[in-house]
C-alpha cells in the first residue's frame, strides 16, 4: 500500500452529509490521484480521515484493476493459487487481496478474448466460479459483458 501511495497525490477535502458539525468543519474526505495513470478515487463517507484514506486506497486499487491492462503472466500467481482450491475461488470483495486478484483475472480475460472458460481453465477454477468472482465487483462484470458485446458474444446474466 505504501508503494501505491508514493505514486499518488493525496488531497484532503471537506464534504457535506451526515456527521454533524465535525464533518462540516474538518477536511476528513480524501481524494487520491494516481500520477502514472491519472486514475482517481475518493472517500468521504466516514468521520475519520484515516478511515476515509484506507477506503480511498481500496477504491483506487479496484479502479486500477478495472482500467489498467497489463500482459498476463504465463501461470497463475501464487496469490491466485492460494485462493483457488478444488476449482473453487474463495475470497470476499472486502478482503485486501481482492483488487490484486481482480486485476489478474481481468488481464487474463482480456488476453483470452473475454472467454471465461479459457481463463478459468488457465486459472484452474470453474468458469461459474470465475463469473461469480467477477460479480463481486459489478463494474468488473459489466466490463466483461462489454468485452463480450464488442466480440459479438452473448453477455452473461
Amino acid at each position: 500500500m505504501e508503494t501505491l501511495l508514493a505514486d499518488c497525490e493525496l488531497e484532503r477535502v471537506r464534504r457535506s452529509g451526515p456527521g454533524g458539525q465535525h464533518r462540516n468543519k474538518v477536511e476528513t474526505g480524501v481524494v487520491l490521484r494516481h500520477r502514472p495513470t491519472g486514475v482517481v478515487a475518493e472517500a468521504s463517507e466516514r468521520r475519520s480521515g484515516e478511515a476515509n484514506r484506507r477506503e480511498a486506497v481500496r477504491r483506487l486499487r479496484i479502479r486500477l484493476a478495472l482500467e489498467i491492462r497489463t500482459a498476463p503472466d504465463d501461470e497463475p500467481s501464487p496469490l491466485w493459487s492460494s485462493r483457488c482450491r478444488n476449482e473453487r475461488v474463495s475470497v470476499s470483495a472486502t478482503h485486501d487481496d481482492f483488487p490484486a486478484l481482480l486485476s489478474e483475472v481481468l488481464d487474463r480475460l482480456a488476453a483470452d478474448e473475454a472467454d471465461p472458460r479459457t481463463t478459468a481453465s488457465f486459472l484452474k477454477c470453474r468458469s461459474s466460479q470465475l463469473v461469480r468472482f467477477l460479480k463481486l465487483e459489478p463494474a468488473a462484470f459489466t466490463l466483461l459483458n462489454g468485452w463480450r458485446r464488442e466480440r459479438d458474444l452473448r453477455p452473461y446474466k
